[in-house]
């Protein structure tokens, strides 16, 4: 069947604001097409085979009278609230065991019928018999009462729920900060680690560096020691070699001034005195006369000698001065 031949038949079956659907075999409600006449506020859709109404189906919030007996309903659908404007809701003898929730927000719902639908104890109790007009006006009174108390329940779970999650979400966040200044705290204790590591190996490199220097500074410390010790011992070589000829010439030097002293107090004595007359003293000035001529004939050997002893003993001074350097 066409979209068109189901609008046409549609059509064929509104009178006034009533759609009668009944007895069609439909195994669906034909949501599209009664969504196209808003004026049609009354839908019986009685004794077909409609195993469940579609979401789509909440949408026809024009509704006003909706019969749904005899047919294979095993539930609604959840926005079933939404239809605000329904008064009148026929579900007899179908296999309905429970309601949604959103079934409390039907707050304009004046009559219902739940006979022979296996509904589970509360809410069979709560619907009741329905057997006339004021009883379906009581059922549709205490269902939607006892669906309002289902969903304040369902309320405080969801609140509930909600609280826990939020309760969840706040220790999941308080653990989260946790965790950072933990892993924080451990990057600021790695760096100062990784700071004082730096730190031993400078330290470490510095006091290699010291030693080296200080190895070095004691190495040429014994290096010149050891030149100083040889230079030492080399001037003691010098001192107690120079010094026996030091002192022999001094000895020398002084017997040979005393042997003078002596030779010239004799002469002295035996010129100026009356021993000059004495054999002896005789002797001695004629030894004296005899060697102020010699020496006179030898001044110029003498002078000679001299200058070579000056010679000799300067170039002497100037080797021991060299010796001490």
């Amino acid at each position: 069947m066409s979209k068109n031949s189901k609008v046409l038949n549609l059509k064929d079956k509104i009178s006034g604001n009533e759609v009668d659907l009944s007895l069609c075999n439909l195994t669906e409600v034909p949501v599209r097409e009664l969504s196209l006449f808003t004026k049609a506020t009354v839908v019986d859709l009685s004794c077909n085979n409609i195993t469940s109404l579609p979401p789509e189906f909440c949408n026809l919030t024009h509704l006003v009278k909706v019969d749904l007996s005899k047919n294979q309903l095993t539930c609604l659908p959840d926005d079933l609230g939404n239809l605000s404007g329904l008064q009148h809701l026929d579900l007899y003898n179908n296999k309905l065991t429970v309601l949604p929730v959103s079934f409390s927000q039907l707050r304009n719902l004046k009559w219902l019928d739940l006979k022979d639908n296996p509904l589970e104890a509360e809410l069979a109790k709560a619907a009741g018999d329905c057997l006339d007009e004021k009883q379906c006006k009581q059922c549709a009174s205490r269902v939607l009462q006892h669906m309002r108390a289902i969903q304040e329940e369902v309320d405080r779970a969801r609140e509930k729920r909600l609280l826990k999650e939020k309760e969840q979400e706040r220790k999941r966040e308080v653990k989260q900060r946790e965790r950072e200044a933990r892993e924080k705290e451990a990057r600021k204790r790695e760096k100062a680690e990784e700071k004082e590591k730096r730190r031993r190996e400078y330290n470490a490199q510095m006091a290699a560096v010291a030693a080296r220097e200080q190895q070095q500074q004691k190495k040429k410390g014994g290096e010149k020691k050891k030149k100083n010790g040889q230079a030492a011992d080399k001037k003691v070589v010098v001192e107690v070699t120079a010094k026996p000829q030091r002192s022999l010439i001094g000895l020398m030097f002084k017997l040979l001034l005393l042997v003078l002293l002596g030779l010239a107090a004799v002469a002295a004595t035996c010129r100026l005195t009356d021993l000059r007359k004495e054999a002896v003293c005789m002797s001695v000035n004629v030894a004296v006369d005899d060697g102020l001529s010699w020496a006179r004939e030898q001044e110029g050997v003498v002078r000679q000698l001299m200058q070579n002893f000056s010679t000799a003993a300067k170039e002497f001074l100037e080797s021991t001065k060299a010796s001490k350097n």
